[in-house]
């Protein structure tokens, strides 16, 4: 379950971990004498508060005095209070507990994004200049090209933005400034549909349910379980 951690994957971790914190700030804690001057002593606190960060965004019941005792055991090269077997097996307890709790937590938003999802489909398909495919695809043509369609075998160049249906955006060509090429058999079903529809030249405002994206699995952490996914796709040519 642990694993040395290098140098540079500390940072990386301390960096997380304090973006997170950042985000999520709770009440200061009382003031204490306490020297953080140099860098091994930033780099303590940081280990500590990082781990603590960590342990809090998992949901665990720990008792951080024992975490102490147990690095301060560890670094002094004393004996494990208990056996290793035991500790095996308490972490193979608390690993089953929280892939159930995982698993909890992972029913409950799949259903909750199923039910907003088709909701907002609903009420998406009644909008003027929304087509409702058979399979369940909705675009609207927000500008149109006179270009040729593309086959499944093509490979094509577009710029896309990809946002959930509370606007958050997840994936952008825009935003990179960098149209993205692929084939169009090798995208989500209903990328692979819509873009045999469209002309170069065409700009489509695309909404997909989840059974033509990433259904059930989502892509976490960006998409989630059964989540409807909302692009606006611009077709710039076909590459030859």
């Amino acid at each position: 379950m642990w694993k040395t951690i290098s140098f540079a994957g500390l940072a990386l971790f301390l960096g997380a971990s304090m973006a997170a914190a950042q985000q999520d700030k709770q009440p200061a804690a009382p003031q204490l004498d306490v020297s953080l001057t140099t860098p091994k002593q930033k780099v303590s606190y940081g280990i500590g508060l990082s781990l603590g960060r960590s342990l809090q965004r998992d949901g665990l019941d720990i008792d951080p005095n024992l975490i102490l005792r147990g690095i301060q055991d560890a670094m002094a090269g004393r004996e494990p209070l208990v056996s290793l077997d035991e500790l095996k097996a308490a972490f193979q307890q608390l690993q089953a507990q929280l892939q159930a709790k995982r698993a909890v937590a992972a029913k409950a938003e799949a259903e909750k994004n199923r039910r907003l999802g088709q909701q907002f489909l609903e009420n998406n398909k009644k909008k003027k200049g929304v087509v409702t495919l058979k399979s369940g695809l909705q675009y609207e043509v927000l500008k149109s090209g006179n270009g040729p369609r593309p086959k499944a075998s093509d490979r094509v160049k577009t710029h896309y933005q990809g946002t959930l249906i509370d606007g958050t955006v997840f994936d952008s060509s825009v935003a990179r400034g960098e149209p993205a090429v692929f084939r169009v058999d090798q995208v989500i079903k209903g990328w692979s549909e819509a873009l045999q529809l469209m002309k170069v030249g065409d700009k489509w405002r695309l909404v997909i349910p989840p059974e033509l994206a990433y259904g059930e699995r989502g892509v976490p952490p960006r998409i989630g379980p059964n989540a409807v996914l909302i692009f606006e796709v611009e077709l710039l040519g076909i590459e030859k």
